[in-house]
């Protein structure tokens, strides 16, 4: 059986491990060593839903905290369990156990750069002999047992006024200010609460999880919510909540009066009589403190300008480009101002087409940017929201005679609590708006054309739909924040007069960039010693390698354990001798998309055309004893048209034997890290270096782009190597900042931006980087 319960008693194990197993720390998972007979031990910080693979496959994936290394960045692991063993753990692994993992596969994460987690990620499976260890204090329980159990579990709550820092509490409060889940940087949702309660004291919690029914289910101010297991934290003087282990929530409807039903995070939960007399004090508590708005306003009761919360019914929804969605919603009331109808062919709009039709003029077409997009694009259509913060944004038409109309934008960002959430049907506002639905009476609305409404099929003389959404498009933003949407704008002048180091959002214009010829941003970085270079071009590796071609191929060292040698001879345009060893995987040769090659005596054209057979090369020449690396101005590795190359002050090359080891394992990627890891080689990142001249009306300011792949969403490696890729680039950098286009004809970005201080010989001075932040995908 390759899932086992223990339990634990008296601190210990009721059943001791096998004694051949050891444990290893996350500091030494790592690819190329051997880990048989060793296990890896953490608590379950996060697990996510059973999913299904491409290939059918069931996956279900945790994230491992090794609690004896809490220090370290790599601390933290991606686990992954596959096939059968997948659904048998979905079943009994929970947020908060200790799991041990034993006969894993160690593999490199895809997402380390984005969750921050280790380089690698564990794969478990029954193919691979793995076997899991889950220590519970107790003996299992079902779900019935614990609903018939007849003692319910005390637990004490602190006051807000009574929190101290280093502390996990349980705790009750009203909420003052939320902003509704959002996609946070990597998978994971987050929300933001500010809470209130008797004392007068305010705790702001940010709460994160990748599951997002596991947040608070919270609707509106006034919501009362139980925290259980929040951890406290001081940070710049102020006390803050956190998720922690074990974090769980329910939330209450703050109404005097109102039923009181709990919205869970889980399905187990314990709630008592004096918990229920505890919601109703802070109910009345709450009526009188609070200022809490009133009922959120119908369609029928919007004014031009106005930010207010929308409860609606989606009936459609349409992707619109990189940066914005559109959602087709209605409450049963009439919009008394004329509304923008955003064009959109009908093969991209998803919905009921009739029904569509039908509530057209009772419709409004709302279009959600950036951080929204991907919460909208799950959405069911039919489903009930809560749109919070809309703008209705008063627009003027090209043409002076037609009448002024109104658009409605959720904007990117979370500022006041901008967002949206599903309203469940048990909602008892939901309840009264299918109510009202059911009772309007279509047909009033069903032929009468008023000018409540800009129809695609708008009169000759009047701009065309598509003109007006493109003219819109002009005035938005063409970058896409990818983090921090909480920050404010602030003005450049600000920025410029304030102390570093700071983080702001700023809205502005690209004067010019520097370099012009764009090909010359591209640097290898090195991120240990933080050096950059320029990257070499092909005749420093021409010179290398006919340096190296001086001497010849060692015979000793052909045909060795681990690869097989193929010599011969060339004439033109003068005589040499060419090598080619062909790494074996299973003391087998592997077909040439899997194999990896090292070439003595080639030219820099002959190992360019290998590379488009072979799944990488590594030049190398003979030395007494083994093959070596050539100089590090050469790339250590070629794969396709990319040359990876590494860093002279950080390498310490180590002998070509060493790549025996990678050809040992079970399924050999040659990836470039591992290939580097187990040569010795620091190796160097392609990047983009810029610099932009961002202005806003207030002022000017250099800011540095350091970036991999994000902005332009090109990888940085690729664009030497491609005309495409260069071209689009080209495009990209005309559409921001063209010199055919005055200064007001360009468009706006979006940024993030982060200011520094770094020191120039005796003096210091203030620097700005941008990050975070992407060029939209219809721009690029």
């Amino acid at each position: 059986m390759p899932i086992h319960m223990l339990k634990i008693i008296n601190g210990a194990p009721e059943t001791a491990l096998p004694s051949y197993l050891q444990r290893v720390d996350s500091k030494y998972l790592q690819l190329g060593c051997d880990h048989a007979n060793k296990y890896f031990k953490g608590t379950v910080t996060l697990s996510y839903p059973l999913i299904q693979l491409g290939n059918g496959t069931d996956s279900f994936k945790i994230i491992l905290q090794d609690m004896e290394n809490l220090c370290s960045r790599t601390s933290s692991i991606n686990i992954l369990f596959l096939g059968k063993m997948a659904k048998d753990c979905a079943k009994v692994v929970h947020q908060g156990d200790t799991v041990l993992i034993a006969g894993f596969n160690l593999a490199t994460s895809p997402s380390a750069s984005e969750d921050g987690r280790h380089c690698c990620h564990l794969e478990v499976s029954e193919e691979a002999g793995s076997t899991i260890y889950i220590y519970t204090k107790s003996s299992p329980v079902t779900a019935s047992e614990i609903a018939s159990t007849p003692v319910a579990l005390k637990y004490t709550y602190t006051p807000l006024n009574r929190l101290t820092g280093g502390t996990t509490v349980n705790l009750y409060g009203v909420v003052k200010f939320f902003k509704p889940p959002y996609i946070s940087k990597g998978t994971d949702y987050c929300s933001v609460v500010t809470l209130v309660d008797q004392s007068n004291v305010k705790l702001t919690c940010t709460l994160f999880n990748g599951n997002l029914d596991a947040l608070p289910k919270i609707y509106k101010i006034g919501d009362i919510v139980r925290f259980h297991r929040i951890k406290i934290r001081e940070y710049n003087g102020q006390i803050q909540g956190v998720t922690s282990i074990g974090f769980a929530s329910l939330t209450f409807d703050g109404t005097p009066g109102a039923a009181i039903i709990p919205r869970a995070s889980s399905k187990l939960y314990t709630f008592t009589d004096e918990e229920q007399k505890t919601i109703e004090e802070l109910r009345v508590w709450g009526s009188s403190n609070l200022s809490i708005s009133g009922p959120a306003v119908k369609l029928s009761g919007v004014q031009p300008k106005l930010f207010f919360d929308l409860t609606c019914q989606l009936i459609g929804k349409a992707k619109m480009d990189g940066s914005s969605f559109l959602l087709k919603v209605w409450d049963g009331t009439k919009c008394s101002y004329q509304s923008w109808k955003v064009p959109v062919e009908s093969r991209d709009l998803e919905g009921d087409k009739v029904l569509i039709h039908k509530l057209r003029n009772l419709t409004v077409d709302i279009l959600v940017y950036d951080n929204h997009v991907q919460l909208a694009k799950s959405l069911k259509v039919g489903s009930f929201l809560r749109i919070y913060s809309l703008h209705a944004k008063q627009a003027s038409p090209e043409n002076q005679a037609d009448v002024s109309y109104i658009e409605f934008h959720l904007h990117g960002g979370t500022c006041y609590g901008r967002g949206f959430g599903v309203l469940p049907e048990s909602n008892p506002d939901v309840k009264e708006l299918k109510s009202f639905l059911d009772s309007v009476d279509l047909t009033e609305h069903q032929n009468v054309e008023t000018v409540s409404s800009m129809e695609l099929d708008s009169t000759s003389d009047s701009v065309s739909n598509s003109e007006v959404y493109l003219e819109r498009c002009q005035q938005l933003s063409v970058t896409v924040l990818t983090d921090h949407q909480d920050l404010n704008e602030t003005a450049l002048n600000t920025i410029l007069n304030n102390r570093t180091p700071q983080q702001y959002r700023i809205r502005a214009k690209l004067r010019t960039f520097k370099p012009q010829k764009l090909y010359q941003s591209i640097k290898l970085y090195c991120s240990k010693c933080n050096s950059l270079q320029e990257v070499p071009d092909g005749d420093d590796f021409d010179f290398i390698l006919q340096d190296s071609a001086a001497t010849l191929p060692n015979p000793e060292l052909h045909n060795k354990l681990w690869y097989d040698s193929a010599v011969w001879n060339t004439e033109h345009p003068k005589q040499r001798t060419i090598a080619v060893h062909f790494v074996k995987h299973n003391e087998m040769v592997q077909e040439p998309g899997n194999c990896l090659i090292m070439v003595e005596g080639g030219t820099q054209k002959e190992i360019l055309k290998l590379t488009r057979r072979f799944k990488g090369v590594i030049p190398v020449r003979s030395m007494q004893e083994d093959l070596e690396l050539l100089d590090l101005s050469a790339p250590f590795l070629l794969q396709g048209k990319i040359r990876h190359y590494g860093c002279k002050q950080c390498s310490k090359p180590k002998t070509i034997k060493s790549l025996h080891f990678l050809s040992e394992e079970e399924h050999p990627s040659w990836e470039p890290s591992e290939v580097a890891q187990i040569l010795g080689i620091q190796p160097l990142q392609y990047v983009f270096v810029m610099e932009f001249t961002l202005v806003d009306g207030t002022g000017e300011l250099n800011a540095y782009l350091f970036d991999y792949e994000k902005f332009f969403q090109i990888p940085a490696s690729e664009v030497l190597s491609s005309d495409l890729l260069q071209k689009k680039m080209e495009a990209t950098m005309d559409s921001l900042c063209s010199p055919k286009r005055k200064i007001d004809d360009l468009p706006w970005l979006e940024c993030i931006i982060r200011s520094y201080t770094v020191r120039d010989g005796t003096e210091q001075r203030v620097c700005y980087q941008i990050f975070d932040t992407t060029v939209a995908e219809d721009v690029v």
